[in-house]
């Protein structure tokens, strides 16, 4: 009997330990299905996206007279050149005259000579090219710079090699150069998401892009024959998005064929295919010029847009070429040059392509405006036994040759500029002049959020509340409130993985006794796009909106609805680097409505992102334009004073950081170190 006594004293003192866990366990059990509650349709994030891009692109006026067109034309070109591709360092780039090195000529074929080159785009990036030039010129001949778009081969594709062979064999000067992250110049440094940390910086990623188009035409017209009264462009895909660019913008231009190669972002809104990468949907575009502008900047010169029937890409013929005929003919139609305006739409093969029937068309385009009258035939050449391989079109580059990457270092080195924290007696004016500049910065006006409620659940002492927040009747937030007891405080939690993820930081806070308002922002948990997310990400801040800007303002405005619902501010705590960010942003913008920050895993400095290496595909908010030319991690900090910031399992640059703060605290004679607990 004592036996089984001393068994049975064992066995409840181990249920007796194990009790809490058990208990916890199940709570954590309740708080999770609480959280992974759905709230938002899927679609919704999707149609507010849509919703607050599309009325935001910039739409296209209705000129009376040539003049009248010429004016608005000469406006926006000078715009989206000054506003969206010559920003910050870029400006100074765009001074430098284009530095070229002739190197050595290879055989090419009958009637024309190759010659490898290379030029400096920008101070420390050099491309290479290939310029074929035909035999025995004599008097002025056209020019014709042939762009390439998303394929491996680069310069060495067969079907833009055969391009450049048929215009040198008709008498035209070709440059075939190479584009960013293709070819030859394949590599991570190059990797399109990667200019987004030029942006960052606040300088444009967009003008390395520009200026290897603006310098490759500079070449073309330095040849000893180039007449410039006939200049053409040509590409396929991201060449043709290129075609367009330069085409809109630099009025040397006199013949343009885009193909396949960008649609209106009207239309890029409900054709998920069309959403393009970070250099087709660059920081501002959409708020100068949309896509269809640009289409009619070329009024009256001559322009071909070739599109394909069954594209398995993107800018399918059906939904991408009527918006653009439509809004530009009745430009053309001013002048008297509708003619001038063309289309095809290719059926053989129809796929994404720049095949024969498509290049022949481009042939019959130069034949008719740049040889009128000659009998010029627009049947191809045959050259495939002309075609070279990689290797043979190879141009040696600079062993230090400079990416996306090494230039956001260089420019990140003296950022953010100001750094140093005011003087006491100087605190004041700085922080309200710095959180004007943030505000500016981040492209967001104040928000209102509404709350509405969609469920109440009390169990296991445990009050579970599912609330929709709609924020400026723009953006549908979902949100789920979770208290035990009587709390004495509130927390809003976000997390770069979403409120779901959050099941034990929430536990830790309930023990904590506060109240848990976890919400899921744009872009973040169940208010991320089911796909293309990303793409949408650049899409909000094409239209002259900011990812960031959007996250910010609707943490701030359901901060404000918290403090008035339960009479004090919140804290808001994040989890993971990219949410810190927003965080420390909303607080900075909001000193009556957020009383505090808390960030797990935060960044100690903007400047990890670039020395990670990321993609803006890390998260587009933390690619924020001009945000680190201004601000760092602890600028940002700082301006939440004397409200506490404290960083939770710190990174070693959080903690050098740290003594800055600290010190800045200590002015305000507020006791705070940001890693105490």
């Amino acid at each position: 009997m004592m036996h089984l006594t001393t068994r049975f004293a064992v066995l409840w003192a181990l249920c007796a330990a194990l009790l809490p866990e058990w208990l916890a366990a199940e709570e954590v059990d309740v708080i999770k299905a609480a959280l992974e509650r759905p709230l938002i349709e899927s679609k919704t994030p999707l149609e507010e996206a849509r919703a607050f891009t599309t009325r935001r692109i910039l739409p296209m006026p209705d000129p009376k007279t040539p003049a009248e067109w010429e004016a608005y034309a000469g406006r926006i070109r000078q715009e989206t050149l000054d506003r969206v591709v010559f920003r910050g360092a870029a400006e100074e780039w765009r001074k430098a005259p284009t530095r070229v090195e002739m190197l050595e000529s290879i055989e090419g074929g009958k009637g024309y000579t190759l010659r490898k080159l290379r030029y400096e785009v920008v101070p420390g990036l050099t491309i290479p090219a290939i310029l074929y030039t035909p035999d025995g010129l004599k008097g002025k001949a056209p020019v014709a710079l042939h762009v390439n778009g998303h394929d491996a081969q680069g310069k060495a594709a067969d079907y833009k090699q055969i391009r450049c062979i048929n215009l040198a064999k008709r008498g035209v000067i070709v440059l075939n150069v190479e584009w960013l992250n293709m070819g030859q110049l394949r590599s991570n440094d190059f990797t399109h998401y990667r200019m987004n940390q030029l942006d960052l910086c606040g300088t444009s990623g967009l003008a390395p892009f520009y200026l290897s188009m603006s310098r490759g035409i500079d070449i073309l017209l330095q040849q000893p024959h180039a007449d410039p009264t006939r200049v053409a462009v040509s590409g396929l895909s991201g060449g043709g998005w290129q075609t367009i660019f330069i085409s809109a913008l630099d009025t040397r231009v006199t013949l343009s064929n885009p193909v396949a190669g960008y649609s209106s972002f009207k239309t890029r809104a409900v054709e998920p295919s069309d959403l393009g990468d970070s250099e087709q949907t660059p920081v501002d575009l959409g708020a100068t010029a949309d896509y269809l502008q640009l289409t009619a900047l070329r009024a009256p010169k001559p322009t071909l847009l070739t599109f394909n029937a069954k594209d398995n890409c993107c800018f399918k013929a059906d939904h991408a070429l009527p918006p653009l005929m439509d809004g530009t003919l009745p430009i053309y139609k001013l002048y008297g040059r509708e003619a001038a305006l063309r289309s095809h739409i290719n059926e053989d093969p129809g796929d994404h392509n720049f095949k024969l029937d498509n290049r022949q068309q481009y042939y019959r385009m130069v034949g008719d405006f740049f040889f009128p009258g000659t009998g010029f035939d627009a049947k191809e050449i045959p050259c495939d036994a002309e075609v070279k391989t990689a290797e043979q079109l190879n141009v040696e580059l600079p062993k230090d040759n400079a990416g996306f990457n090494t230039l956001a270092k260089r420019l990140m080195a003296s950022l953010p500029r100001d750094a140093e924290l005011p003087e006491p007696a100087n605190r004041e004016k700085w922080i309200k002049s710095r959180r004007a500049a943030l505000a500016e910065i981040l492209r967001a006006p104040a928000s209102e959020a509404r709350g509405v409620k969609l469920m109440e659940k009390s169990a296991d002492g445990l009050k579970t509340v599912s609330w929709q927040f709609r924020v400026d009747d723009a953006w549908t937030v979902p949100a789920t409130e979770i208290v035990r007891g009587e709390p004495a405080g509130t927390v809003l939690l976000i997390a770069d993985a979403g409120r779901k993820s959050t099941a034990e930081t929430v536990k830790s806070l309930l023990d904590r006794k506060l109240r848990v308002l976890a919400i899921d922002p744009f872009y973040l948990g169940e208010s991320k796009f089911p796909s293309h997310d990303v793409l949408w990400g650049l899409m909000i801040s094409t239209v002259g909106s900011r990812p960031l800007g959007v996250q910010t303002r609707q943490v701030e405005a359901i901060a404000a609805w918290s403090t008035k619902e339960f009479k004090a501010p919140p804290v808001v705590v994040s989890v993971g680097p990219r949410t810190g960010l927003i965080a420390l942003c909303a607080s900075a913008l909001a000193p009556d409505s957020i009383g505090g920050v808390e960030a797990h895993g935060s960044l100690g400095s903007l400047k990890e992102i670039i020395e990670q290496n990321q993609e803006v595909t890390w998260g587009p908010e933390s690619f924020c334009f001009g945000l680190l030319e201004r601000f760092d991690i602890p600028q940002l900090a700082a301006l939440s004073a004397p409200r506490k910031v404290r960083f939770v399992a710190p990174g070693d640059r959080v903690k050098s950081e740290a003594s800055r703060l600290k010190a800045w605290y200590a002015a305000w004679d507020v006791s705070h170190d940001p890693l105490a607990p």
